[in-house]
């Protein structure tokens, strides 16, 4: 499981010219990967990482702050561009693992009190964000 992880003043997700997720106060964009050998047995510890990662200002965190995150699906976090010219997804999870994995990250995030906002899983999205630094991290487990 791969996230990157950007400090955001606000954040939205829209499908279709509707908005389907956003954030407007200073939060986390989250743009989360599952990997074809990554299990439920991940997702806790993903999600912890997450909600308890001191990365906003003074060294916070979501869970010191209350601090958002918006949490978008991305398999493209797994593209091997090692060769050629053309990304291999073959590291990334099908759809059908991936989907369950990201939506049990969500819900553990909001079982440990965190607000979260998600995009759209498959759905051709656009993300706009205003980075806070900009301040951005890659969190792998």
């Amino acid at each position: 499981m791969r996230a990157v992880v950007a400090r955001v003043l606000s954040a939205s997700v829209t499908v279709d010219d509707a908005v389907v997720g956003q954030i407007d106060v200073p939060g986390l964009l989250v743009l989360l990967g599952i990997a074809t050998d990554d299990t439920a047995a991940k997702v806790d510890t993903m999600a912890r990482k997450l909600h308890e990662l001191r990365v906003l200002r003074d060294e916070q965190s979501c869970a010191t702050t209350g601090a958002p995150l918006l949490v978008v699906s991305q398999f493209t976090l797994y593209g091997d561009t090692r060769k050629g010219r053309r990304p291999s997804w073959t590291a990334a999870a099908r759809p059908e693992v991936a989907e369950p994995l990201v939506d049990a990250v969500v819900a553990n995030l909001r079982t440990r009190g965190a607000q979260v906002d998600t995009g759209r899983f498959g759905a051709a999205m656009a993300v706009t964000s205003i980075n806070d630094g900009p301040f951005t991290v890659i969190v792998e487990i």
